[in-house]
């Protein structure tokens, strides 16, 4: 399967939508293009909006807590947003609900994270 990625900017907020598969196929590619971004010097925070993923491994994970730990460095946030229940259950497992905030919707998100 595939996976396909799209970023847009929210003010200062990277806004990663992710579609399809993030395995460790493609959680390379997924790092190297948010880290593209977080070079250009001017995102705080990262939203990962994961309404239409369907499957995530730990390669997966291990992407997403490293964006977590650059963020935070760069005194940021980062959160996630419309998951699906079989994602869901790999955070939960996982433990990422502890360091990471979860919502219903992107608009939340944004919210929650003093952007709007």
């Amino acid at each position: 399967m595939s996976l396909r990625i799209s970023l847009e900017m929210e003010k200062s907020t990277l806004i990663v939508q992710l579609e399809g598969e993030l395995d460790h196929h493609h959680s390379d590619q997924v790092r190297s293009q948010i880290e593209a971004e977080l070079e250009k010097g001017i995102i705080n925070n990262i939203i990962f909006n994961l309404e239409k993923l369907t499957f995530m491994d730990s390669s997966g994970l291990g992407m997403m807590l490293g964006r977590y730990k650059t963020v935070r460095q760069l005194e940021g946030k980062m959160s996630i947003c419309c998951v699906q229940p079989n994602v869901y259950k790999i955070f939960e497992l996982s433990g990422m609900f502890k360091i990471l905030s979860v919502y219903d919707s992107e608009e939340e998100a944004i919210k929650g994270l003093g952007v709007a």
